[in-house]
């Protein structure tokens, strides 16, 4: 459940709301909207038994969360979260892009992957330092070397660093390199994981789950937040179906539902969503005008040597293609007003 507290309610007011609740053995999240707070009852409202919440001083309303995912929920937060990733704003109604090769390969390689990603007009690097894969003779990625490229190219061209985290025990140095921190799929459900990476004080890009529902992805959202961190953007990335032609499936109409359940912004992986780099600018342009928050690709000099994934790879021209397009289409729906997200 959520309180509402009247614009006029006083410290003391909110204080006392806070009092109450904990004083059952529930916990208080506070949450600030332009107009008024917000005070959110987690745990076994049952508890609070016949204490009348409504009749302290600065209430205005009490409504009660359906959802499992109660932080996560619009019900709980209305208005959209703006995630701030070291001075790049995600969720803004301007889309971000995150781009790189699927993995740190080479400190020349990621250098010049770097100057690409930022004359194409993408705010991010994104490169895989550890790289969990299906079979374990697979390259598995340069860890901390690989970290040190990503932040080495960092300096050299201002782009922020997105990369993956796997283990609780690789928390630490990926927070100490990257500006943002990557659960992939497989470790979506990885609740261990999850609460770690909650206290780690880094935003989180939280990708969807190989086979997870909308419901389990915002649930496992709640996990990282209910830690103390609130900085989650959601990323949909395909889910496994009946269908063969395409790596997975990519679920766009998760887009438009994530912004009718949940405040938290949200981004899309045509790469690992379609795995042909030929639907990578469709599937991109019909993320944006679907609302996303953003994108995630993937781009490397030369695909065909590419040491992972370079069938779903750019070119370095096909990237400043796609990039073109999707600064029109950005340019053509804030000028004709067109707003696609559902919210309430």
């Amino acid at each position: 459940m959520v309180i509402i507290m009247n614009p006029e309610a006083t410290r003391e007011n909110i204080s006392e709301v806070i009092k109450t609740i904990e004083n059952v053995g529930l916990e208080a999240k506070i949450m600030e909207g332009a107009q008024q707070k917000i005070v959110g009852v987690i745990g076994d409202k049952t508890k609070l038994g016949s204490v009348a919440i409504g009749a302290l001083a600065g209430v205005d309303n009490i409504v009660s969360i359906s959802k499992s995912y109660k932080l996560a929920s619009r019900e709980f937060h209305p208005q959209s979260t703006v995630v701030d990733v070291a001075g790049v704003k995600i969720g803004d109604g301007n889309p971000v892009v995150m781009a790189g090769p699927c993995a740190v390969e080479s400190r020349e390689l990621l250098l010049e992957a770097a100057e690409i990603v930022k004359e194409g007009g993408a705010q991010f690097l994104r490169g895989g330092a550890y790289k969990p894969r299906t079979s374990p003779y697979s390259f598995q990625g340069l860890e901390v070397e690989g970290l040190k490229y990503l932040a080495e190219a960092r300096e050299k061209t201002g782009l922020k660093v997105v990369t993956e985290v796997t283990t609780v025990e690789g928390i630490k140095p990926v927070a100490e390199y990257a500006d943002l921190i990557q659960i992939g799929a497989r470790n979506m459900q990885n609740f261990g994981l999850l609460k770690e990476i909650g206290k780690c004080g880094k935003p989180v890009l939280l990708k969807r789950g190989l086979s997870a529902t909308i419901e389990e992805w915002l649930n496992a959202a709640e996990y990282i937040m209910n830690e103390g961190n609130p900085d989650v953007i959601l990323c949909e990335r395909g889910i496994r179906t009946y269908e063969t032609y395409t790596r997975n499936t990519l679920d766009l109409s998760a887009v438009a539902a994530v912004k009718h359940l949940s405040h938290l912004p949200i981004i899309v992986d045509p790469s690992h969503g379609t795995g042909k780099w030929r639907m990578i600018k469709p599937m991109a342009f019909a993320a944006i005008a679907a609302g996303a928050d953003g994108l995630i690709t993937e781009v490397h000099q030369n695909p065909a040597k590419a040491l992972s994934d370079g069938s779903q790879s750019l070119t370095k021209e096909r990237y400043f293609d796609m990039m073109n397009g999707i600064k029109k289409l950005s340019r053509f729906m804030r000028e004709e007003n067109l707003n696609p997200i559902i919210e309430g």
